[in-house]
């Protein structure tokens, strides 16, 4: 593509150079250049691409495109207000906006979106479709998986990635949108057809510093549906009744509403709910009537995620007999409420639960099902979100009979500074303190007798660690079984 054609997504810029280069890729790491490259220079938190505009031209740039002045021999350089929101514009350009050639899903919200981004995944293969899925463990386009950095790539990543599914055939496309992508314009130039709310729960107030500034942040996905209605391809926001925050996205949105519940009526409704260790069974209320759900998935939380997979699908027009065949098939999600095998009569749940929430949701779920004691295994993550380390320790002890307060992922901070930030939600109570993740693991699994659980929070499908600059090789579900066995050579 001549780089005239390209700037045409462009409506307002200063040309410095005359030349009109065949572009052959668009990129915004200098690492990645090649012959034929527009080189887009972003100013990110540690590293400004700016300083490397040259650099990135003797790799093969054929231009450059800036958002102030930069000293660049052998190459035009585009000056633009603000790099981001250009290289949105041109990555959907380059690569032919294939988000409106697809089925587009986009699922946001504190808690639920991987499981519920999986169900839908599931759901759509099972109605006969080609389906990609984005999110915090992955990348899948059909059957082949690709690992990520973060749970919503930037935008020039993603219409790359949009563009290499509409070539494999993928006629949905099911992605996580974290509230920080949707503030960094990460997902630019996506159109949605259908928007999905989970819950609103305290997290990320290192990033959003308020509750209001991180509903809002959420809400930039529902604004993002558009103003208009189509016939031919409706948008649709999936809202959960029971979170208040729906009431606002409500007002934010023109597409259709689509509302699903347990507590408060709904579209999409669950009646007389059956809990047990190996899963659940409900009955679901939705507008053509009434159906019988079984599921694999054990927990409330879990309900609430098919129920939003359940609206989402539907109102794409799946039918309702395809949705519940995938969902009773459906095994689980990685490091969601994921059970590790054993003989020894204890059951270990491994969970990413790394919110005051969603730790809830979990150890509640396992006091209705535990007839013996309850052990927690638990930390908070380094460099993130202060305020809700002592709520995590609080959950712990309101909700388990035996916490044990541990290391997550400390990054730059100093373990037993997050460990003391933990204490102070919880002064007066008993709890147990072992910073080495992998000794409170075999702890808890050691003390616990036949008939207790133990839940390992906070990591889930993770399987690293990451200590100061170090990332270490570190998987909950591992080290449990290695404490099993551990354990079971110790009764021999």
């Amino acid at each position: 593509m001549k780089l005239s054609d390209l700037l045409k997504s462009l409506p307002y810029y200063k040309m410095i150079g005359s030349s009109d280069p065949v572009v052959l890729s668009v990129e915004n790491d200098h690492r990645q250049i090649a012959d034929g490259a527009l080189f887009i220079c972003i100013k990110g938190y540690t590293f400004d691409g700016h300083s490397v505009a040259q650099e990135a031209v003797n790799k093969g740039a054929v231009a450059v495109v800036a958002e102030r002045p930069v000293e660049v021999e052998g190459a035009p350089v585009i000056l633009v207000s603000s790099t981001k929101r250009a290289m949105a514009a041109l990555a959907n350009f380059y690569y032919g906006s294939p988000t409106k050639h697809m089925n587009m899903i986009g699922i946001t919200g504190t808690n639920g979106k991987t499981t519920t981004s999986h169900l839908l995944n599931e759901i759509f293969a099972e109605a006969g479709e080609t389906t990609g899925l984005i999110g915090t463990m992955y990348m899948k386009i059909g059957d082949e998986t690709i690992e990520t950095k973060n749970t919503t790539p930037e935008n020039l990543t993603l219409q790359k990635t949009f563009k290499e599914m509409l070539d494999k055939n993928v006629t949905t496309a099911i992605m996580e949108v974290s509230s920080h992508a949707l503030l960094e314009g990460r997902v630019w130039g996506c159109d949605y057809d259908i928007a999905v709310f989970t819950n609103l729960t305290q997290d990320h107030l290192d990033y959003h510093h308020t509750m209001e500034d991180y509903r809002a942040a959420k809400g930039l996905l529902f604004t993002r549906l558009g103003n208009t209605f189509a016939s031919d391809k409706p948008k649709f926001a999936i809202l959960n009744e029971d979170d208040e925050a729906s009431a606002i996205y409500k007002q934010e949105t023109a597409a259709h509403i689509v509302t699903y519940g347990i507590d408060h009526e709904a579209m999409f409704r669950a009646e007389n709910m059956q809990l047990t260790a190996t899963g659940t069974e409900f009955d679901l209320v939705f507008p053509e009537g009434r159906k019988t759900v079984r599921t694999n998935l054990a927990g409330k939380f879990n309900v609430y995620n098919i129920l939003a997979a359940i609206a989402a699908a539907y109102s794409k027009g799946i039918q309702i007999d395809t949705i519940l065949s995938a969902i009773h098939k459906i095994k689980g999600v990685a490091g969601r409420f994921e059970l590790v095998p054993n003989e020894e009569n204890i059951s270990v749940i491994v969970d990413y639960a790394h919110t005051p929430d969603s730790l809830i949701n979990v150890l509640k779920t396992v006091k209705e099902l535990a007839t013996g004691r309850v052990f927690v295994v638990v930390g908070c993550g380094g460099d993130r979100d202060r305020t809700k380390r002592p709520l995590m320790a609080k959950a712990a002890c309101e909700f388990a009979t035996n916490a044990v307060f541990t290391s997550d992922n400390p990054r730059s901070e100093d373990p037993l500074a997050i460990l003391k930030d933990m204490e102070a939600g919880v002064q007066g109570e008993s709890y147990t303190i072992i910073a080495d993740r992998k000794d409170a693991i075999f702890y808890a699994i050691e003390a616990a007798q036949a008939g207790d659980i133990v839940v390992i929070a906070g990591k889930g499908h993770e399987t690293y660690q990451i200590v100061g600059d170090r990332v270490l090789d570190f998987d909950d579900r591992a080290v449990a079984k290695a404490a099993l066995a551990s354990r079971k050579e110790e009764e021999k």
